[in-house]
């Protein structure tokens, strides 16, 4: 890997650990483990620190090891993480992203504007540390510093710790990973051995020589312990002894490990029964004169794990060792290459569609079989290529913590949000474009939906309000619910709004979905002051046109005084479909096979748009009279019924021609404001087929049944 390949890695896992350390600081508030989590935040910060020193960022370097000093003190209990607090570190986070991307740039130098904009969070953070005093003396005038025993317990760890030289050269202070120690125990006797020093002359001021032995009282386990140093274990020298505990303990830690695979020796180590030291010697014995002997009778002969703990192992040992089969395994691939596999998949489906007719023609059995096995295949791979864009929806789910959080703070509102459904896949490109979208909606019911503390109060409400992302699948289809416990959107403001705005007609009847679609309407807004947020009828439209672009649908529903619903519904892939493929005279149609829910034959009187499905009203579309196809109906007429969520209703098609695979081409924008179709394809003919807008359909078929329900009922009765 050359330097620019290694740097380009740098970034995506810099703005991974951002992503990581932001999600983190976020769910303090609500984490059952508030130490693991500010260890997460910790980590994060302290590998972005010494990744950037591998690159020479120095001015990344200098910024993050502030932070890092603020939560090592947050670690060690020196200071709590408060609000005040957390919205630095949530600030230290966008601007660690903004040095990432200047780097990304191309600006490797720190820039002057970044550095300044550094210096109000660096002041925050200094007033934070304050003064502090040095935990481990050092005394060179001695060759060491002894701390004595305060009493004559036995049953202490004994750590022996030698620093490498390039500690100091990463980003490492030594002493924090003491004073840290500390924080999980009591440390009893150290010595601080500086036998390393070389002459003053020969000293390299950036090169570490210390070592330490220390003696520490504690109820952690050794991986515990060892975990203190984990940012060091490769450049240093570590062993730990542990103190004369009983057996049935190390029992009860090897029982309690994860399920994965892992050796004897292995298992052993990791529940502090011996360290790696014991391990390496026994390896070496089973090399030598004792090749054939296990590893765990070596141990026991050594003295150095009990026969019991041996045979705990071994049983954890037998438990495990089929996990490896089960090992998940992943890799990088670059998008636009990703995207370049789909592309040519869909050429793929149409150049097998075009050979399809082709050995249809030929009337050859030989040919049409073989085809049939290609055709077969080309599924396969169509499924595997969308199968690798698929995303789960919980990680544009959790960028919205940050977003209700600073909210809240700008709107003096206390606001939690509640996440659920993020492990729903859909296509990677539906994800990134439905981020904004999500983010206006997220932000409106903050601003318009969750009421004042005192007003929820007042109508018997938590204080807190609540927004709720839900997502989950449903006919083909990814539906994502924003809601929220407000005050429900006003049906007489919207429409008085709307008739002074000339949007209704006077005396026109809506339904409630009616009115509250048109706050979807360019420039409509009710709100009575102007904010940094709203007022200014910007936004729900372009919501709504930018969520109509994806072949998605946006509906409302709200009570007055419960709260507020968005239902946004897209597809779960913008590239590849299988559909059902139906003609109206010599025009072809194609219907998303997911919403299809049978076929029968059109029966229905003259005259009505809705038929008698065994019992039920059936409102339709004629799509000869929609799209003004001249040629004349067949001698028989079919009805595709179709479903989206809870609506159902008939397209009326001449010929009914069956499934297809479908790759969806956009259309040109000069039709892109035709209604009832969201874009085409290509047949195996070289034809354009069209593809059928469902739920635009439905609408119209729903206001269409509303107005004729009344007399089918009579009909149907």
């Amino acid at each position: 890997m050359n330097l620019d390949d290694a740097l380009q890695t740098f970034l995506a896992e810099g703005r991974e650990l951002l992503d990581d350390m932001e999600r983190a600081l976020l769910s303090l508030r609500n984490a059952q483990d508030e130490a693991e989590a500010v260890n997460a935040i910790f980590r994060a910060a302290h590998t972005i620190k010494g990744s950037s020193g591998l690159f020479g960022l120095d001015h990344i370097v200098a910024f993050t090891h502030v932070v890092e000093s603020v939560l090592d003190d947050v670690r060690s209990g020196q200071t709590s993480i408060d609000d005040t607090l957390l919205s630095t570190l949530l600030a230290c986070c966008d601007h660690l992203a903004a040095l990432l991307e200047a780097v990304a740039a191309g600006r490797l130098d720190a820039d002057p504007a970044l550095t300044e904009q550094a210096q109000p969070l660096l002041e925050q953070l200094r007033q934070r540390l304050g003064e502090r005093s040095a935990v481990v003396p050092v005394a060179p005038d001695h060759g060491f510093a002894r701390v004595e025993r305060d009493d004559g317990d036995a049953d202490a760890w004994h750590i022996s710790l030698r620093f490498g030289r390039s500690v100091l050269r990463n980003g490492m202070d030594p002493l924090s990973f003491i004073r840290y120690l500390g924080t999980i125990g009591r440390i009893t006797a150290i010595v601080t051995l500086p036998d390393a020093l070389p002459a003053s002359e020969e000293m390299d001021p950036e090169s570490c020589y210390l070592g330490f032995e220390i003696a520490l009282r504690t109820k952690a386990d050794k991986a515990t312990i060892e975990s203190v140093f984990d940012f060091v274990l490769d450049d240093c020298a570590l062993r730990i002894l542990p103190p004369d505990s009983r057996i049935e303990q190390y029992i009860d830690l090897i029982r309690s490990l994860p399920e994965e695979p892992a050796r004897i020796g292995e298992i052993l180590v990791r529940c502090g029964t011996i360290t790696p030291h014991e391990l390496e010697a026994a390896l070496q014995a089973q090399t030598g004169s004792k090749a054939a002997q296990k590893i765990g009778s070596i141990l026991i002969e050594q003295g150095s794990a009990p026969p019991v703990v041996v045979a705990a192992a071994l049983e954890k040992q037998g438990k495990a060792r089929d996990a490896k089969a089960k090992e998940s395994r992943s890799v990088r691939v670059d998008a636009d290459k990703l995207d370049h596999l789909i592309d040519l998949v869909g050429e793929l489906i149409i150049a097998s569609a075009g050979a399809s007719l082709a050995a249809r023609s030929t009337r050859n059995a030989e040919l049409q079989e073989a085809h049939s096995t290609l055709a077969g295949l080309v599924e396969e791979v169509r499924d595997s290529a969308l199968q690798l864009r698929m995303v789960k929806i919980g990680g544009t789910f959790t960028r919205f913590q940050r977003v209700v959080h600073d909210v809240s703070k700008e709107l003096g509102k206390d606001i939690r949000l509640l996440v659920s459904g993020e492990d729903t896949e859909l296509d990677k490109t539906v994800v990134e474009k439905i981020a904004d979208p999500l983010t206006h909606l997220v932000r409106n019911s903050m601003d318009h939906g969750i009421e004042p503390a005192e007003t929820r109060v007042q109508h018997g409400k938590p204080a807190q309000g609540t927004v709720q992302l839900n997502a989950y699948h449903d006919s083909g289809s990814i539906v994502i619910e924003v809601s929220d416990d407000g005050g429900g959107l006003n049906r007489e403001r919207i429409l008085a709004k709307a008739l002074e705005r000339g949007l209704v007609e006077p005396g026109r009847s809506l339904s409630d979905s009616e009115i509250y679609a048109l706050i979807f309407e360019p420039g409509f807004s009710t709100a009575e002051q102007i904010t940094n947020l709203s007022g200014r009828g910007v936004g729900m439209d372009v919501v709504k046109r930018n969520i109509t672009a994806l072949r998605g649908t946006v509906h409302i529903d709200s009570e007055a005084g419960v709260g507020t619903t968005v239902t946004v519904r897209l597809p779960l892939t913008l590239a590849i479909i299988n559909g059902f493929q139906v003609a109206v005279g010599r025009s072809v149609f194609v219907v998303p096979l997911e919403m299809v829910e049978e076929c029968i034959e059109y029966a229905a009187e003259p005259g009505h748009d809705y038929t008698n499905l065994r019992g039920e009203v059936l409102p339709f579309i004629r799509l000869r009279e929609l799209f003004e196809i001249a040629a004349p109906a067949g001698a028989r007429q079919n009805i595709v019924v179709v479903r989206v969520g809870s609506q159902k209703a008939g397209v009326v098609v001449d010929t009914l021609l069956g499934e297809f695979q479908t790759v969806i081409k956009p259309l040109a924008r000069m039709f892109g404001q035709v209604k009832g179709i969201s874009g085409s394809s290509i047949r195996g003919n070289g034809e354009v087929a069209l593809i059928l807008d469902v739920p635009a359909l439905l609408a119209q078929a729903a206001r269409a049944g509303a107005e004729l329900h009344g007399e089918a009922e009579l009909a149907c009765s």
